[in-house]
């Protein structure tokens, strides 16, 4: 099979969809760009992509995966008796502090010396629109914006940045290829978590009323969410067809959950992403 070929220009950027544990598809690409020193001056991040992609820019290998199999294997971090401990279906005191602080000590030095342009999305619970946060060098607000884009509507509780309340980065913008051309990186690979094809039933999410009462637009974005999404979709679909993007996906439909504990089936996925990356030939003119 003949090798595909990205040329990363000042105007490339990496995008990373979220999925939670079906991140592990994109932990597996990130290292193997890693392994072959491929850097992006741009990579923007939503939801379990914003973790990945903060392992990447401290240029950690294998620090994603870590967290994905070894310390759920360890910890079985998933799981309803953190919602009564916690308020939240996963261990966050876990993942966003204990981790990153003793564990497997987060590189905030090489983050801060970085480069490279890195954005994480959140979405705002007053407007219901995404917000976009670059953050290098401070960690306590690092934390803070990973913790919002990746908590989860209706079973993490709302998290705040710089004092405002947020939610998962997904709800707004799944896959940010537009903001990314907002941003002037118009030749962008799309690292996405589902099958070419894929969509989300037509039918508008069900919030509960006594949800998010004081935020009527956080409501209506978590309504509209799957409409949003499966826009996004057919408009990297067309771009990709068009020539206009280069898109890395899981080839058959995922059997990986956004909470998956089967780990034989989260390595089986992140194998998947580093062999489909390895096949793409990189050429830097920078």
């Amino acid at each position: 099979m003949e090798k595909k070929k990205f040329i990363i220009t000042e105007k490339s950027g990496l995008i990373l969809e979220g999925g939670g544990m079906r991140g592990i598809f994109t932990i597996g690409v990130l290292d193997n760009l890693m392994d072959r020193g491929i850097r992006f001056p741009y990579i923007i991040g939503v939801s379990a992509g914003a973790c990945n992609g903060l392992s990447y820019m401290s240029q950690q290998r294998g620090r994603a995966k870590y967290a994905d199999i070894d310390l759920l294997m360890e910890h079985n971090y998933i799981g309803l008796k953190y919602l009564f401990t916690q308020g939240n279906i996963m261990d966050f005191k876990l993942l966003f502090h204990t981790f990153p602080e003793k564990i497997y000590p987060y590189d905030y030095d090489r983050l801060a010396s970085s480069s490279e342009h890195f954005e994480m999305v959140t979405t705002s619970c007053k407007t219901g629109k995404a917000c976009y946060f670059e953050e290098k060098s401070n960690p306590k607000r690092v934390i803070e914006i990973v913790k919002a884009s990746s908590s989860l509507p209706f079973v993490c509780p709302i998290a705040y940045v710089d004092g405002e309340p947020m939610l998962d980065g997904g709800i707004s913008d799944s896959i940010p290829v537009e903001r990314a051309m907002s941003q002037g990186y118009d030749n962008n690979l799309v690292i996405l978590t589902r099958n070419y094809g894929y969509r989300k039933p037509q039918k508008a999410t069900k919030v509960p009323f006594f949800f998010y009462r004081k935020y009527p637009k956080a409501k209506e974005a978590i309504r509209n969410r799957n409409a949003m999404y499966n826009r996004q979709m057919e408009l990297v679909e067309t771009m990709e067809n068009e020539g206009r993007v280069e898109v890395l996906r899981p080839v058959k439909p995922v059997e990986v959950g956004r909470i998956e504990r089967d780990i034989d089936k989260l390595l089986a996925l992140y194998q998947e992403g580093y062999d489909l990356a390895a096949q793409i030939e990189f050429e830097s003119q920078i």
